[in-house]
């Protein structure tokens, strides 16, 4: 008996061993039938019928690497593992138990299959060769549409935090202010209150990075609020609050050519700042910054320049990801307060938001430089591309 037939006859003894394993590996304490099964039988009978349909050798190296796009049953087979991987994460499933559900599925399918089978053939080899690569694109389905799900919830979960949040740190510093304006004369008193309002004040940019961060990972991207505005002074006002923050550390900033057009200042502001805390951060003992903006025909260019260690050249791919450390000693320093390594995303997704790019050039010779791009558009420019994708 060829295998596709076999799975399609012999469904309910394989979803009855499916059954078993799913309810051994449960998380919590009822398990219904219907639920232990899950997409399983829609599972089997797309592999069957995809199974059955004409594969080229290619596309059969392509499904093995969950890539499998060749026929309707192959969409199936798409569908149903997806719904699977997402079922899952309702249940309470980690992600090693929805792999060893698709491992005792293979394993029962083939050994009841061989126990019906009395000579093995060719054909037999070719029938297991692609209910392998069906199964593992099944896998692979089910494993990202997990994991996409698992994020999402992940992303939901902080984002509801960081709002959460806001108020009780809104307390804690205006409680810190007014007990700094109760005691003016009492140093101690006066020190501890500062210390306060300083600590909540990090923790008010770390918020702001992780809302940030899960508003633009749930798809929406970063939101702005397009204004006319000169980006020559949006920068000169973030750079004075970075001398005052950083007295020891030699700023210099040049501008060239007319910085106006429609941006959203807030938003520049975070790039600006956290490019020169970046630079501040992981430059050259001797902490010299160079900030510049030339205007070009359809663009403007802002440029942040450090001296000291390079970035190593393979993590310079990945520097804008967020969460991703780079591992180099040199770069490994305490973070600065009210950092939680989300600068540089944060900075990407700005600078994205408004149409523009932004790439990182370091050597030990020439030290570091992050160049933004900013489209120069116009009012009605920016009515037009929002018009477009609303």
């Amino acid at each position: 008996m060829r295998l596709a037939d076999f799975i399609l006859q012999d469904t309910e003894s394989i979803l009855r061993e499916w059954e078993i394993f799913a309810r051994n590996i449960w998380p919590g304490t009822d398990s219904d039938p219907a639920e232990l099964r899950d997409h399983a039988e829609d599972i089997l009978r797309a592999t069957a019928r995809d199974m059955g349909s004409h594969q080229s050798g290619s596309e059969g190296i392509a499904k093995s690497k969950g890539e499998g796009k060749a026929s309707a049953g192959s969409t199936r087979l798409d569908d149903a593992s997806a719904e699977h991987g997402v079922g899952r994460v309702a249940s309470g499933f980690k992600l090693k138990e929805v792999v060893a559900e698709y491992r005792a599925l293979r394993a029962s399918v083939i050994r009841l299959w061989r126990a019906r089978v009395s000579d093995a053939s060719l054909l037999d080899l070719d029938d297991l060769t692609r209910f392998n690569e069906s199964i593992d694109q099944s896998l692979a389905r089910a494993v990202d549409s997990f994991t996409e799900r698992v994020d999402q919830s992940r992303q939901l979960f902080l984002g509801i935090l960081g709002h959460d949040l806001r108020n009780p740190l809104n307390a804690v510093q205006m409680s810190a202010q007014l007990l700094s304006k109760m005691s003016p004369a009492d140093t101690a008193t006066s020190e501890t209150a500062a210390v306060i309002d300083s600590s909540a004040r990090a923790m008010s940019r770390m918020i702001t990075d992780l809302l940030d961060f899960t508003g633009s990972g749930l798809g929406g991207g970063m939101p702005l609020e397009r204004v006319a505005a000169d980006l020559g002074a949006v920068c000169r006002e973030v750079l004075e609050e970075s001398r005052a923050a950083h007295p020891d550390c030699k700023f210099h900033y040049e501008s060239s050519g007319d910085l106006t057009g429609h941006w959203d200042p807030v938003r520049v502001r975070q790039v600006v700042s956290n490019l020169l805390g970046n630079a501040v951060q992981h430059g050259a003992s001797t902490c010299e910054v160079d900030l510049v903006l030339r205007r070009e025909p359809t663009e403007i260019v802002m440029s942040v320049h450090n001296a000291g260690p390079a970035i190593p050249p393979e993590a310079l791919h990945t520097i804008f990801d967020p969460l991703v450390r780079v591992v180099s000693p040199h770069l490994q320093r305490q973070r600065r307060p009210g950092s939680i390594g989300l600068g540089l995303y944060i900075v990407r997704e700005v600078v994205q938001a408004h149409g523009g790019t932004i790439d990182v050039t370091s050597t030990e010779q020439s030290g570091t430089t992050f160049t933004a791009r900013f489209p120069r558009a116009s009012v009605v420019e920016t009515q037009k591309k929002f018009t477009a994708t609303e």
